[in-house]
């Protein structure tokens, strides 16, 4: 059941030469060059930005479970909370997540690489990741920031100046992503196992390679429009300012077209995951392996042309408006092949319902909903009456949170023992997922039904008739924070007093697994020879 000619020779035994016990200390891992390790900084500190991230969404949902000031005494305040809530979450949370952390300890093992091929920018890609992180917290400082995450013109040009340090900070995080997807594209193209045609390559390297694209390509957009912004703010040079002559919608232009190829920069490397988790956990063969990894690079594709779909009622042209909303209703091509062979693999196959198999299933029932939304959305005539409500809101939550943080936990859970040597509570794990799915619909799904009754986003208050659906909605968020406090302590329970893991407990078949738990310092003691593809159960 091994994709290698080795067949787990290489994990018979477990030596003291693994990752963590190679070198020890904090300055070890400071200065670190190994790929795992780094990996483990990223997933530490992602973690506790999430933490963060995670309070403000629960301040705000206790702000808006009745009419009028609960917890912020005026709207300025709960801006601030809204606004950094936001700028956590994507910068450094969905962002930077599954390819920081997955993409860097796993990537480099499925690929039957010692590391990734700049180990030591890859190391500096960490340190410029926490100082862009440094930067945006200083904006607490100076006045915070209350623009919401997309930093808007006129108004950002013309509020605190904490915003600066929030768009600095934004922008050097985005160099980060920069380094990290320029690493994973030479390593995919230059230190594939002998054997490994791209062919051959797991569906989740295929996903984080198509995101690499994104991030090399799309991320400079977003750095040069925060520098000007930053330029607009400080020295007043008129490029968005329409008192001096700028366009502000022109800052929507520049800041969607990377944004929205963002989104998948958040959700394709989500669907790698899934793609490993529904062929180990259905004991079968991939269907339609090269379906699903080309439909990635269609994604990554499509995301480029699609910004406008965020701006139909900017005064956009109707030819463009026409043109953004057939392009983007497009996108639903590639994601449901995806989607069917996902399915299609699950027939008939052998499946596994353990806590990583229930978050692949959760991120296909709630990525689904999202993904249907996102198409009514694309229709000009139902944005207009959708856009700016919670509608929006839920749509973006179900793909952002449903899709992109589901499958964050079930690649925890999956990648853990051998991340760690040791196995997390299958039983909290259970109990983390259900929680979290089923707090979050009881969230976002009142949501629509808010959005289509008109109730519009970033408010800090709205009129009576909507309290009922807002108190159901802050319920659930109690729930998918409990949810989410099970999963940790889950973590934490397996590194403390988890079972020694065995090489391969789940029985997949890609490289990693032909790995020790935790792996070798430089992954294989040989070089592994590929002669099958990453899926062959026989």
């Amino acid at each position: 059941m091994s994709n290698t000619s080795t067949a787990h020779a290489n994990a018979a035994t477990h030596t003291s030469h693994d990752y963590i016990s190679h070198q020890k200390g904090l300055w070890s891992w400071l200065t670190t060059i190994d790929h795992k390790r780094i990996g483990i900084m990223y997933l530490i500190c992602i973690m506790i930005f999430f933490l963060i991230g995670g309070i403000f969404a629960l301040l705000i949902r206790y702000e808006l479970m009745a009419p009028g000031a609960q917890l912020f005494k005026d709207g300025g305040q709960y801006n601030r909370a809204m606004t950094y809530h936001g700028a956590i979450m994507v910068f450094m949370v969905i962002v930077p997540g599954i390819p920081s952390i997955f993409g860097n300890f796993v990537l480099p093992i499925m690929l039957g690489a010692k590391d990734v091929a700049f180990p030591r920018l890859n190391l500096a890609s960490w340190y410029v990741f926490m100082l862009g992180a440094m930067i945006a917290f200083a904006s607490l400082f100076f006045g915070g920031a209350d623009t919401g995450w997309t930093f808007y013109t006129p108004y950002s040009i013309n509020t605190t100046n904490g915003v600066i340090f929030l768009v600095l900070g934004a922008f050097t995080m985005g160099m980060a992503s920069i380094l990290t997807g320029l690493n994973f594209i030479v390593t995919v193209h230059k230190l594939r196992a002998p054997g490994q045609t791209m062919q051959r390559i797991p569906l989740f390297v295929w996903s984080t390679y198509a995101t690499a694209i994104i991030q090399v390509l799309a991320t400079p957009v977003l750095g040069i429009t925060l520098l000007l912004l930053v330029a607009e703010k400080t020295l007043g040079v008129g490029i968005f300012d329409p008192k001096l002559g700028g366009d502000p919608v022109l800052f929507q232009h520049f800041f969607w077209f990377y944004s929205h190829p963002a989104v998948y920069i958040m959700v394709l490397p989500a669907m790698g995951i899934i793609s490993e988790l529904i062929a180990t956990f259905s004991k079968k063969t991939i269907f339609g392996y090269t379906a699903i990894a080309y439909s990635s690079l269609a994604i990554a594709a499509v995301s480029f042309i699609v910004w406008g779909h965020h701006m139909f009622v900017s005064g956009q042209s109707e030819f463009a408006g026409i043109a953004f909303s057939v392009i983007t209703m497009l996108v639903g091509v590639p994601t449901a092949i995806k989607l069917f062979n996902w399915i299609a693999t699950m027939y008939k196959g052998s499946v596994r319902l353990d806590a990583p198999m229930l978050f692949a299933i959760g991120f296909m029932f709630l990525f689904t909903i999202g993904g249907l939304t996102g198409v009514f959305l694309a229709s000009v005539g139902m944005d207009v009456h959708f856009h700016d409500t919670y509608f929006v809101v839920a749509h973006f939550h179900y793909v952002m949170v449903g899709g992109t943080l589901m499958a964050f936990m079930g690649g925890l859970f999956y990648w853990f023992p051998k991340m760690f040597g040791k196995m997390t509570s299958d039983a909290l794990g259970r109990y983390s997922w259900a929680f979290i799915f089923t707090g979050f619909n009881v969230t976002f799904f009142p949501q629509f039904v808010l959005g289509a009754l008109g109730m519009p986003r970033r408010y800090f208050d709205y009129i009576p008739q909507y309290e009922s659906l807002n108190q159901i909605s802050t319920y659930g968020s109690w729930l998918i924070g409990l949810g989410f406090l099970i999963g940790l302590v889950a973590v934490i329970h397996g590194l403390i007093a988890g079972e020694k893991a065995p090489a391969n407990p789940w029985g997949g078949t890609t490289l990693e697994w032909d790995a020790t738990s935790p792996p070798h310092h430089e992954n294989f003691e040989k070089t592994p020879i590929v002669s099958v593809g990453p899926y062959e159960y026989r």
